[in-house]
């Protein structure tokens, strides 16, 4: 499982939304100034996130986004599935039932199930709150450590 720029930067747009929000709607020339992605590419994956009802958005002098929820109640797993599809490490875990011919005798399946089990497991318990505050952390201890110099 590889997950593609699409997947991580939407991510770093949830967050941006969450580090950011002040009751007002942010401009997305704002958030692709800061996350370094361009508008056209920025635009895909808002219009991903809004269908899903992630962000709300308005239109105007005063438009842009804002998160649609509060921060701890997205989880990064739902996020990525919204732009990823299936974090599922192999094909064939995705059916339910597996319809794979050989899952009666396949000797690696137990693995890729326990795999795909922490996966979720993993990216279900980590919110958009939490990587906002562990990065609002790195930063203040960054910043501390130059003021120290």
């Amino acid at each position: 499982m590889k997950i593609s720029t699409k997947g991580r930067y939407a991510l770093r747009i949830m967050a941006d939304l969450a580090i950011h929000d002040n009751g007002k709607y942010i401009r997305l020339k704002e958030i692709s100034e800061r996350q370094a992605i361009t508008l056209k590419y920025l635009e895909q994956i808002m219009s991903l996130l809004t269908k899903a009802g992630y962000v709300k958005s308005y239109r105007g002098n005063s438009g842009g986004y804002m998160l649609a929820r509060k921060p701890e109640e997205y989880t990064v797993g739902e996020i990525l599935r919204t732009t990823e599809g299936s974090l599922s490490p192999i094909a064939c875990l995705e059916d339910t039932p597996n319809r794979c011919p050989r899952n009666e005798e396949c000797t690696t399946l137990s693995f890729w199930e326990g795999m795909w089990k922490v996966i979720n497991e993993y990216v279900d318990s980590i919110t958009l709150a939490d990587l906002v505050k562990k990065s609002q952390a790195t930063h203040y201890m960054s910043h501390s450590d130059q003021s120290l110099r």
